[in-house]
């Protein structure tokens, strides 16, 4: 048996300009990354991740891996990942809830909104052990952000998730507070069981990520938008697999109801 998210039930009232540059900007850098010779591609992954011992000036990147500095690496961390399934998962799930956070706040908020939720992610992770050499890259701790903000904007909403059970497929509906709640309680399972001196998924990344949305969605929505909407559709209603379209919700404007990679972290060059 296994489940895949694929979208939720959510209308939006403006178009998701934000949400779907940063996915053609995430996979025209993968594009890029995945055209370079092996060796330039391990080089940008040193030269452009997230290296918590160089961000805290405990550590030097060789002359020829700087590129950027230290700080700037916070950023462009977030457009680089380290395979396929990496930056497939996290595009998906910036898809699928993106559009919403977009659209409680405006096109422009929402960038800020996102780039801190990435610092404060990319900041979690490196306090945890800040004299690590191992870089960090992803959008997940960025769109971990979208996915707290989204919990406290539409936590009754519906995520549409495909379930397989052999040659049994449907499509379930599950409560975002179910989906995002059991996500981010694995992040803390994960991240207390893991050590931050190996490389593998920087889980305290995510935390972070998605607290900082939660915090900082009440200072970035708009004024008419409420926190903790109404769903608009029925939860665990089962529908056939045939029914996966995200047109098939009802276009009922959100606003007339009441009251976010895996982080893949090679070793350095240091060893």
């Amino acid at each position: 048996m296994f489940t895949i998210p694929l979208y939720d039930d959510n209308p939006t009232l403006r178009p998701s300009v934000l949400t779907w540059l940063i996915i053609a900007a995430c996979v025209a850098v993968y594009l890029w990354q995945f055209s370079l010779p092996t060796r330039a591609g391990e080089a940008i992954v040193y030269s452009l991740g997230v290296i918590p011992a160089v961000l805290f000036g405990r550590a030097e990147l060789p002359p020829q891996l700087q590129m950027v500095p230290g700080w700037a690496s916070v950023f462009t961390s977030m457009f680089l990942h380290g395979g396929w399934m990496h930056l497939l998962g996290n595009m998906l799930y910036l898809w699928i809830f993106g559009n919403n956070v977009e659209d409680a706040m405006g096109h422009g908020r929402f960038l800020v909104f996102y780039l801190l939720c990435g610092l404060a992610a990319a900041l979690a992770q490196s306090l945890i052990d800040p004299g690590s050499t191992i870089p960090m890259i992803g959008a997940s701790g960025a769109i971990a952000g979208v996915l707290g903000a989204y919990l406290m904007l539409h936590p009754r909403a519906n995520v549409r998730v495909l379930l397989v059970i052999f040659f049994y497929i449907r499509l379930l509906n599950v409560p975002a507070v179910i989906v995002l709640g059991l996500w981010f309680a694995l992040q803390l399972l994960s991240g207390w069981g893991s050590s931050a001196e190996e490389g593998g998924v920087a889980f305290w990344a995510h935390i972070g990520g998605f607290v900082a949305g939660i915090v900082l969605i009440p200072l970035f929505k708009d004024r008419d938008v409420p926190l903790f909407g109404a769903p608009q559709s029925q939860a665990f209603q089962v529908m056939p697999a045939s029914h996966i379209s995200r047109g098939s919700v009802p276009p009922v404007p959100r606003r007339d109801h009441s009251p976010w990679d895996d982080e893949d972290r090679p070793r350095g060059p240091w060893g």
